[in-house]
């Protein structure tokens, strides 16, 4: 069997696993079931093969045993042998299935949400400090002489520096509606205590709108997203079976 009809093989169980996952659009049929489980069952197996190769050999493994060099003989970083008491410690979950010493299952459960619950600090941090410091934006403009902000293709590296220190009104604009935004969207999570008066009222109702534009961004783009991975699958099949469909009869 050669490489051509290997490949026209691959490429039309491909197909048929395609079509039989979209059969779903149809209804939920036994081929659909038939489909899903083989994915499923593949994706166990991928799942399987990534934690050992991508996460405890890199992480725990290799830590354990060293690294050499290039060469082979020389150790580029050490063994770190304290590494193996995490073997016990995970093998400690598998008690899970026993009635009788079940209560071990929870030692390694207890140590994962100690060392989580301590990271999410760190990770909360990372994650929307940032965008706290996004929203501190300045609004007054540093400078009159242009309304907007200078075409500054070909210029000195200096002058270009120069000209993003200041703040031009076109960015003062923008930053003022960022802030309103924000602020106003902000409004519609205040529930410690009652929003009253024409004016709170009416910023409440357009940070519901503006969050309703948002989610309906994010909405839209995934519905694109779903597209796209559509016409991936149209490609697929149109282009890349049809090539090698193209080879193996012709």
């Amino acid at each position: 069997m050669n490489l051509v009809t290997i490949d026209f093989i691959k490429l039309t169980l491909g197909v048929l696993a395609t079509i039989g996952l979209y059969s779903v659009l149809y209804q939920e049929t036994k081929i659909y079931r038939f489909f899903e489980h083989v994915f499923l069952g593949l994706a166990a197996g991928y799942a399987l093969v990534a934690v050992w190769t991508e996460t405890l050999y890199v992480n725990w493994w290799s830590r354990m045993f060293g690294s050499f060099a290039e060469d082979g003989t020389t150790m580029a970083e050490p063994g770190r042998w304290a590494y193996a008491i995490l073997l016990p410690i995970g093998l400690m979950a598998y008690f899970v299935f026993s009635k009788k010493n079940n209560w071990m299952s929870r030692i390694p459960i207890g140590i994962i949400l100690g060392m989580w619950a301590g990271q999410q600090v760190f990770i909360w941090w990372n994650t929307y400090g940032p965008q706290i410091n996004a929203t501190m934006q300045p609004l007054v403009p540093t400078t009159w002489d242009t309304w907007f902000v200078p075409y500054m293709v070909g210029m000195e590296p200096a002058q270009a520096a120069e000209i993003r220190a200041n703040i031009h009104l076109s960015q003062a604009i923008t930053n003022f509606i960022f802030l309103l935004t924000f602020l106003s969207a902000f409004s519609y999570f205040l529930f410690s205590f009652e929003l009253k008066g024409k004016f709170m009222l009416g910023f409440n109702r357009m940070g519901r709108w503006f969050l309703m534009i948002g989610f309906g961004a994010i909405f839209g783009s995934t519905v694109m997203a779903r597209f796209a991975l559509a016409i991936d699958r149209l490609s697929f099949i149109f282009v890349e079976w049809a090539q090698a469909a193209s080879r193996f009869f012709g």
